[in-house]
């Protein structure tokens, strides 16, 4: 399974799942580790935990592996799937550390409603 399938199925679920504010970065060449990012918000702590515990779950029916990180406090749940990070968050903490904004402040969207970071 490649990369974009990837980042279709990850925001599909996390659609279906009602998690919010769903948005995905392309970060290819701006010099990050991963093609993509996937930003979620759920609402509360045992939706992060459901939403994470979901995505993995799946994609190891499909023999892909993801590491998850943050699941005893699930404020922020991390899942590395290789070249896709995909954070989920409770609203405020996101808000805390607003990482969209750490990638930069303008983002345009392509025909498929992927998130490009604008050039400066």
């Amino acid at each position: 399974m490649n990369t974009n399938e990837i980042v279709n199925l990850v925001t599909t679920w996390l659609d279906e799942k009602k998690a919010e504010n769903i948005l995905t970065i392309d970060l290819k060449g701006q010099g990050a580790i991963v093609d993509y990012m996937i930003i979620a918000s759920a609402t509360s702590n045992r939706h992060v935990n459901a939403l994470a515990g979901f995505i993995a779950s799946e994609l190891k029916t499909k023999g892909i592996r993801a590491d998850v990180e943050g699941v005893p406090l699930c404020d922020w749940v991390l899942l590395d799937i290789g070249d896709v990070l995909v954070h989920l968050f409770r609203p405020e903490i996101r808000e805390f550390y607003n990482l969209e904004k750490m990638w930069g402040t303008k983002f345009s969207r392509d025909a498929d409603g992927v998130v490009q970071l604008a050039s400066a």
